[in-house]
């Protein structure tokens, strides 16, 4: 019975940087994922809709490079080769994680890993042939699909009809029509993908709004953008039923249904703990969720969770400030988790990029705020670069303690450049201080400069 400083249930971003960070850190660590190292952030969702995403791109500047000077003769996108493509970046990265856990001399254990108990001697864990005892655990899970009891949904995926974001990532034929349920961050970013491809894409979502808690204004022009591209939208729309070649939506009070060659169901993830033995060491959840505190420890002591399994934030960033939170912890040293200043991008064309708090938001914490909007056009890059763009950044400020609490971006470049905006709420400047910042020039970010002269 091998005995570690760390046992690690996952191999994901807060599973694989813990394990490295433990490992630096002199904890004798083994980390346990049965599927890939990287998770599904490298293996079914951000790098590998990424690569989708960025062919997209390309092929959609050259449907438009005549206005730019460039004549392009027939362009086209093959699909396979996107996919083939996708799959050796995701290939390399992967194979790179496992190089860095064998420098750092991580057990990497590829089975699926089970809590038994506690003894006198630690933690037990089991990978169904070995048991293995630790010090301490860290749960890191991760997250999975929600597949909402919707009549015929699961017939669908049974079928290879209805997908998730594991299975439409591995499609090597474009299907002739896509529909997708849920107008979230995946599901726009694959209604993205698919539709400049060429298919034909319809979301349903059953918000008034497209990209969840998006501030509206943003999320208004990036609807704006996806509808002359060719979207199309159900908006405040419920799905009653999947049929064998379709999907059935409410509008209005009236049954309607639109025909699709593949449905991608994608209203969002939930933490992942079952199985996994947490009620043998009495590990409390909430709403299917590991509780944790701002150090990332539950209420078992020595037992830690970071990353989607927390149901905090669900971001790969996020995971890994987590894990790093988790260790420090462990090895006694000061830290603490801070959630305020967390961005979050959607990586469609336009991008779009946010942190902090929305107008919305600080209106009901009671912050006295003054939001200033600004085209993207004032940079003069973005007006260089961007034909009949209509991007905006927009600025949230807290006008009685004179901080900027939110910025909120649409446009090119704006997943770069919003870990600045996230910097600026966490060094938590007064706004006369962040109108000194020199911005480089010509850049888009320079728009932010110009709304803050706005407040």
């Amino acid at each position: 019975m091998e005995k570690f400083d760390l046992i690690v249930l996952g191999g994901g971003p807060a599973g694989y940087l813990a394990a490295e960070r433990a490992s630096q850190g002199g904890l004798k660590t083994a980390v346990f994922e049965k599927r890939a190292l990287g998770g599904v952030c490298l293996n079914e969702g951000c790098i590998p809709s990424k690569a989708l995403l960025n062919s997209a791109k390309i092929f959609d500047y050259t449907k438009h490079a005549e206005s730019y000077g460039v004549h392009v003769t027939g362009p086209q996108l093959d699909h396979a080769a996107v996919v083939a493509r996708k799959n050796k970046v995701v290939k390399a990265l992967v194979s790179g994680i496992g190089m860095k856990m064998k420098k750092e001399k991580v057990t990497v254990i590829a089975k699926a890993a089970k809590i038994t108990g506690k003894s006198a001697e630690g933690f037990t864990v089991t990978d169904g042939d070995e048991t293995y005892i630790s010090d301490r655990l860290l749960i890191a899970t991760g997250s999975v699909p929600v597949i909402p009891p919707i009549p015929g949904l699961r017939e669908g995926i049974e079928s290879g009809f209805c997908l998730t974001n594991r299975e439409i990532l591995e499609l090597t034929e474009l299907p002739e029509s896509l529909v997708v349920i849920g107008g979230g961050v995946i599901g726009l970013e694959m209604a993205s993908y698919f539709n400049s491809a060429g298919s034909k894409v319809t979301v349903i979502e059953m918000l008034d709004k497209i990209a969840g808690p998006t501030e509206r204004e943003i999320s208004e022009i990036l609807l704006k953008n996806y509808k002359k591209a060719g979207v199309d939208f159900k908006l405040s729309c419920k799905v009653p039923a999947v049929g064998k070649d379709g999907v059935t939506y409410e509008e209005n009070g009236i049954l309607k249904t639109v025909a699709a060659s593949k449905v991608l169901v994608s209203i969002g993830r939930k933490p992942f703990t079952e199985g996994i033995g947490l009620e043998t060491i009495g590990v409390y959840t909430e709403r299917g969720a590991v509780v944790t505190d701002d150090r990332l420890r539950t209420n078992v002591p020595n037992v830690y969770a970071a990353g989607d399994v927390n149901g905090k934030l669900m971001l790969a960033h996020t995971a890994y400030r987590e894990s790093e939170v988790a260790v420090n912890h462990m090895l006694g040293k000061k830290d603490i988790m801070r959630y305020t200043a967390i961005p979050s991008v959607i990586y469609t064309n336009p991008e779009v990029a946010s942190v902090g708090e929305t107008p919305e938001s600080a209106a009901q914490k009671g912050i006295e705020a003054k939001t200033v909007s600004v085209s993207m056009r004032l940079s003069g890059r973005y007006l260089a670069e961007t034909d009949d763009g209509n991007g905006i950044a927009k600025l949230v400020a807290d006008t009685k303690n004179d901080r900027l609490i939110g910025v909120h971006l649409i446009g090119s470049y704006t997943s770069e450049i919003i870990y600045g905006a996230a910097l600026m709420l966490e060094t938590n400047l007064k706004i006369d201080a962040l109108k000194e910042l020199v911005f480089p020039h010509p850049t888009v970010c320079e728009v932010i400069r110009e709304a803050l002269f706005e407040i």
